[in-house]
């Protein structure tokens, strides 16, 4: 299958996977020329997710699931989803949240980015772009933390945090993902810092991420040490 893949990693998203595919499939569909399918990789959700992603797999031919029988943070997922993605042929590789918080809406405008680059980043700090619905310290946090990773590294991207990417297919070949050991949201770090030290084309598109419309955040004191001590560590290691 050819064209568009959308991987879709979850934990315990059953109020959000349908609506999810349902927003996101005529998204996918609207450039003619590709065949869009969406890989939900499921890390054995106790509350019945990977039913209800076996159930569309049955229903719509543009979906695909990958279950996994342990929950091993955000970076395996989206590595096995892109090993899977990779494999079938796909040209151009979305990554983003189930929970709503990233736009079906924007799909589109991130896939055509990707005509001018390697990866594509849907950031919420460039002109037009912002966050919706956060407290004041996730905001705080947010910020600080792409600003640090930015110091600490050199980069010139302004949300190295953030989720919603798409990348090309040669992108991902030339990476060596084998090396990327980022569990959490560090993963997001780390892959865009080995793109742009691989000297892959990077740009940013404004969006606006809104909180998840049902369940409870992911996020974790251990996610965000991951992502504190990753940063100085891939500097050493460069």
């Amino acid at each position: 299958m050819p064209g568009t893949w959308l991987i879709l990693p979850t934990y315990n998203e059953a109020e959000n996977l349908e609506p999810m595919v349902d927003a996101a499939l005529p998204r996918l569909a609207a450039d003619a020329d590709t065949d869009p399918t969406i890989l939900v990789v499921d890390d054995g959700s106790p509350d019945g997710t990977g039913a209800i992603a076996d159930r569309l797999t049955a229903d719509r031919a543009e979906v695909r699931v990958l279950h996994r029988t342990t929950k091993e943070g955000l970076g395996r997922a989206y590595l096995a989803g892109f090993a899977v993605a990779l494999h079938g042929g796909a040209e151009r590789i979305v990554q983003m949240d189930c929970d709503f918080s990233h736009d079906p809406a924007d799909l589109p405008r991130l896939i055509a980015a990707a005509e001018a680059a390697d990866l594509v980043l849907g950031s919420r700090y460039v002109p037009g772009g912002g966050v919706e619905n956060w407290a004041l310290h996730r905001r705080v946090l947010s910020q600080g933390g792409c600003a640090y990773a930015r110091l600490v590294l050199g980069l010139p991207v302004r949300d190295l945090t953030g989720g919603f990417k798409c990348w090309n297919r040669s992108a991902l070949e030339r990476l060596d993902l084998t090396g990327v050991d980022a569990h959490g949201y560090g993963f997001q770090i780390e892959t865009t810092y080995r793109a742009i030290q691989a000297g892959l084309r990077v740009t940013e598109v404004p969006i606006v991420f809104r909180e998840r419309r049902e369940g409870q955040s992911k996020m974790t004191a251990r996610i965000a040490f991951e992502a504190i001590w990753k940063v100085p560590a891939l500097r050493l290691r460069a």
